[in-house]
């Protein structure tokens, strides 16, 4: 138990931790903003007919219509003195989350006519499948605005993982063993379920699992050792900190693959989805400002 703790993986550069933190708090925002609107009698303030509920259906419906400026940049190079590809995808995931909060505001909540309806569900489906798409691409690229992984990268660095193991070895009994165990498991996922959803929840229950362990352990060391007790946190975050390291990377292998096959099956529906959207919001739009 005297051995020396495993060395910490290195810390995410700064501006990969600004944009976890800002994707975290955008998240948090969003939820917060939809479940005011949920909870909150939004129709004895607002009407989708005039004032600002009005003005949130055409901010809403701008919004919607400002996705295609992504796919439009990405395939057309002339359109490079709008911005970058990278600037762009950002401004999609805004505009994909802004868009439907604001016309979830614009109709209160409640359905309405049959053309406003066909809309707001076409909506709904888009954005459910947007958010399906950015779990995919991130499983995909290096975090979500880094460039493609591939799968002969992650499995190098899965194997270096294990080779600086070590320390963390000597540290605990069994504990080689049983990240071994959990990695393997990981690896073969769970019948009937894609990896690409079933390693996330194998790698939770995993992550818990070793760090019940190695608490547990360390914690019957500690009343036995006065060395051990001085050190017992140290050597508990390094523990954790490799086991995470490990099982991370495990997980991103394990789900590779079946997340490419997913995502470019998604990008097959994904616009044909759009399109249908497309069409219902200018039925709507006509059928509400003409009838």
């Amino acid at each position: 138990m005297n051995a020396a703790a495993p060395a910490a993986p290195a810390p995410l550069p700064a501006s990969r931790r600004s944009r976890l933190e800002a994707a975290h708090v955008g998240l948090m925002v969003s939820a917060a903003i939809l479940l005011v609107g949920w909870i909150s009698p939004l129709s004895t303030y607002l009407t989708p007919r005039a004032g600002l509920g009005y003005a949130l259906g055409i901010v809403g419906g701008s919004l919607m219509l400002g996705l295609l400026v992504y796919p439009l940049r990405k395939r057309m190079p002339g359109l490079k003195a709008i911005g970058s590809n990278k600037m762009w995808f950002r401004v999609h995931m805004v505009f994909g989350v802004a868009g439907p909060l604001c016309i979830l505001y614009h109709c209160c909540y409640r359905l309405g006519a049959t053309n406003s309806n066909v809309a707001l569900i076409s909506m709904l489906i888009v954005a459910g499948s947007g958010l399906v798409g950015r779990y995919l691409y991130a499983r995909i690229h290096h975090g979500l605005y880094g460039t493609k992984a591939t799968l002969e990268e992650l499995r190098k660095e899965a194997d270096r993982l294990k080779g600086d193991g070590s320390g963390a070895a000597r540290l605990l009994p069994e504990f080689g063993t049983r990240l071994d165990a959990v990695e393997k498991r990981i690896a073969n996922g769970l019948p009937l379920i894609p990896k690409a959803f079933s390693a996330a929840l194998l790698f939770r229950i995993g992550r818990a699992q070793m760090r019940h362990y190695v608490h547990r352990t360390l914690r019957g060391a500690a009343a036995a050792s006065l060395a051990v007790a001085e050190h017992r946190n140290a050597l508990s975050q390094a523990a954790d900190r490799y086991a995470d390291s490990r099982l991370s990377a495990a997980r991103r292998v394990a789900e590779f693959q079946s997340c490419e096959q997913l995502f470019g099956l998604w990008h097959v529906l994904h616009l044909p989805l759009f399109g249908m959207l497309f069409v219902a919001g200018i039925v709507h739009v006509i059928a509400v400002n003409v009838y």
